[in-house]
């Protein structure tokens, strides 16, 4: 065994460059104050002091020049290392691979270990208790050494404050896993949901949530999914759960409240559509990468509280949009379009304008091929067929009402998308019961913008189209739009005048058996009849003037038959043709329309002198 060194020559010991092989060995008291300043030279420090430095200590990139015995005393770990025999002129050296905390807790290390002043503090002292373990500074070489020191600092001072706990979990981030090891994150995370379910009993402390929210969204993922695992283990409140996830959400999720203004943009050209998928970061340090962004979105969706009130209707479809985005887990997908199913009634438009997306579109800026949509119709109409079924299992309409004019104004903002078949748009429409809808001026108006989108569809898809709606629950003012419209098939527009005659037929009856006012109410009455006059006589002219354009293109196709059956009487496939338009502007049928028409005509002309001798009398 080697002999201690003596308090008479300590120069001396420290010229050697022997290997340390004793733990015991006594340090004169004259050395603990060896260190009188830290000096700083580029990648290297050096302590300025009358006894020369016997021991190089490389943490990183940053050599320091030391003397052995101090740290020696306190440090268990380098007291058992074998120290190799330098080539340099300071003597021996020793690497300290993966040091937790770097250069800079080395450095206060040091000074711990020569005496000097060390300042502990929420910033700094999970990395000096996790270098202090690293090193094994424990009681059994010095009393009062780090390791107790840096424990009872966290218990006594840290543990008991709100952003003291939030401070050092932040500094967790970078210790793993030491951090982990010594239980640190745990007894963060632990003391941080005892204060937040203790002040969300307290209704006057919305303030300190708040600034706890924005404090607990800078965490990583996994310490905040910790935190917020501790905070549902104590049975806390739904909403205020959905509070600390949406706050997450809105920091590190970048394009969360970016809404999608319909079609729009397809007049700069369907080619030059874009969508800005990630747009700018929101914040310093948010991962740009699509897998980190998968693995927020999965890990928050995974914590959400199944109540209804946890959130609204508007931040799950925001969810649903991102998930799509960077291809989340098909099983949280589906979980995410059965709970907005259950709150549809709560969404608008823009909410459901959900974009369609390749697996191929992650964190990119995509320009979409000319076959798709512009929007996923399919994910919204799975959403109505769980809002449907969950509507049926409750036995509830009430929601019912709004759900079918946001679907009516949805099909209308969708309608404007000229790479949408009819038969995507027909199975979405015929999604409701018609029972479901009071009014269908919503779906007609959905009708008529895909008729303008599509102005080259077939006559007979137009008719398919319109079947869908039911002229009976049109208002008057729609009527009166779609007797005019000019891009509805001839039978619509029929069957809106019958229906609009009926409509006001019931306004002239309620009108007439209304009690008799004072004099200018009669006057307004009189006023009010001679325009409801005028309109039907515009509208019997408008009837009139299409039944005669009816008879003209039907003598034109009769005509142009009879000079193609003269030239082609043996073809056969244009005889079979003919036959199905001749079916379908079949001489009876015209003559039933012309019938029906004059009807009309005389039934107005009577309704008309009608309410002119009652307006004269």
């Amino acid at each position: 065994m080697k002999k201690s060194p003596t308090t008479q020559n300590p120069g001396s010991h420290y010229n050697r460059s022997d290997q340390l092989q004793d733990k015991s060995i006594v340090i004169p008291a004259t050395l603990i104050n060896l260190a009188e300043t830290f000096e700083k030279k580029e990648h290297s420090w050096f302590i300025t002091s009358h006894v020369p430095t016997d021991l190089t200590i490389q943490v990183q990139e940053i050599t320091f020049n030391v003397h052995k015995y101090p740290l020696v005393a306190k440090c268990g770990y380098i007291g058992q290392m074998e120290i190799q025999p330098s080539i340099s002129k300071f003597g021996n050296d020793l690497k300290l691979e993966n040091f937790p905390g770097g250069p800079e807790t080395f450095e206060m290390i040091l000074k711990f270990c020569y005496g000097l002043p060390v300042d502990l503090n929420p910033n700094n002292i999970a990395q000096l208790r996790c270098a202090s373990e690293y090193l094994e500074m424990t009681e059994e070489l010095e009393a009062g050494n780090l390791i107790s020191k840096t424990e009872a600092f966290l218990t006594l001072v840290v543990l008991s404050s709100w952003k003291d706990t939030i401070t050092v979990l932040k500094s967790c981030e970078t210790l793993s896993p030491w951090a982990e090891n010594l239980q640190i994150v745990r007894r963060c995370c632990d003391s941080i949901a005892w204060k937040a379910t203790r002040e969300n009993t307290n209704a006057d402390t919305d303030g300190q949530k708040q600034w706890w929210f924005r404090e607990v969204a800078t965490f990583r993922i996994d310490h905040y999914m910790r935190v917020i695992s501790a905070i549902k283990a104590k049975n806390t409140r739904p909403e205020f759960i959905g509070k600390c996830v949406m706050h997450y959400a809105e920091r590190w999720l970048p394009g969360m409240d970016v809404e999608f203004e319909g079609l729009r943009g397809y007049g700069v050209g369907r080619n030059d559509l874009q969508f800005s998928i990630l747009g700018n970061r929101k914040e310093e340090g948010g991962s740009g990468h699509s897998q980190g962004q998968k693995a927020i979105i999965e890990s928050l969706l995974s914590v959400l509280p199944p109540q209804k009130e946890a959130v609204p209707c508007k931040f799950l479809l925001q969810m649903l949009k991102m998930a799509l985005m960077y291809s989340a887990s098909p099983a949280l997908i589906s979980e995410l379009e059965k709970r907005v199913g259950m709150m549809l009634e709560e969404a608008t438009v823009n909410d459901l304008l959900i974009p369609s997306y390749n697996s191929a579109d992650q964190g990119k800026l995509v320009k979409l091929p000319d076959e798709r949509t512009m929007h996923d119709i399919d994910v919204v109409q799975r959403i109505v067929e769980y809002f449907l079924m969950h509507e049926h299992q409750q036995q509830e309409k009430t929601g019912k009402t709004n759900a079918s004019k946001l679907l009516d104004n949805y099909l209308a903002e969708i309608a404007g998308d000229p790479n949408l078949s009819i038969t995507k748009f027909q199975v979405l429409a015929e999604l409701l019961p018609e029972n479901d809808r009071a009014c269908d001026d919503g779906l007609y108006r959905a009708i008529d913008t895909y008729l303008k989108t599509h102005p080259s569809l077939p006559e007979h898809d137009r008719r398919r189209l319109c079947r869908i709606m039911n002229c009976e629950k049109l208002s008057l003012d729609a009527c009166m739009h779609a007797a005019q419209n000019d891009r509805l098939p001839m039978k619509t527009i029929v069957q809106v005048l019958f229906s609009e005659q009926v409509k006001m037929r019931t306004a002239m009856q309620g009108k007439e058996s209304a009690p008799i006012g004072n004099d200018s109410e009669q006057e307004g009455n009189h006023s009010s009849t001679d325009e409801e006059i005028k309109n039907l006589k515009a509208e019997l002219v408008k009837v009139k003037t299409r039944m005669a354009e009816l008879q003209s293109d039907y003598s034109e196709l009769q005509q142009e038959y009879e000079k193609m059956n003269n030239r082609q009487k043996s073809v056969s496939s244009w005889s079979s043709g003919w036959r199905k338009i001749k079916k379908s502007f079949h001489t009876k049928s015209e003559a039933n329309e012309a019938e029906e028409g004059e009807e009309r005509h005389n039934s107005i002309g009577r309704r008309i002198n009608s309410r002119q001798r009652s307006s004269m009398s």
